[in-house]
């Protein structure tokens, strides 16, 4: 089943760079885990614990998942998980 995750800025030094990779899963967790096996480190910058990162947003097919099923959100063979860092600031 492949998965096609886009990947942002800030996270694409783990993908070497790439815009979007291709996982595997039957869950948002599993496909976690498996771009994890060939892109160390990302994971952890996706998730704390056993849940999503305060300010990391991850959307399934334009849907945010926080209002699905979180990390344990079911996924299909040709979905599009997105990954955004939430942005915040700006001037007074």
């Amino acid at each position: 089943m492949a998965i096609e995750v886009r990947i942002p800025t800030i996270l694409r030094t783990y993908t070497d760079g790439q815009k979007a990779v291709e996982g595997t899963g039957g869950t948002l967790a599993e496909l976690l885990a498996d771009l994890d096996s060939r892109h160390t480190g990302i994971r952890e910058r996706v998730v704390d614990g056993e849940q999503l990162r305060r300010f990391v947003n991850v959307y399934l097919n334009d849907e945010d998942v926080r209002f699905l099923d979180g990390i344990d959100t079911k996924l299909s063979d040709g979905d599009n998980v997105t990954i955004l860092p939430a942005v915040a600031g700006g001037s007074r």
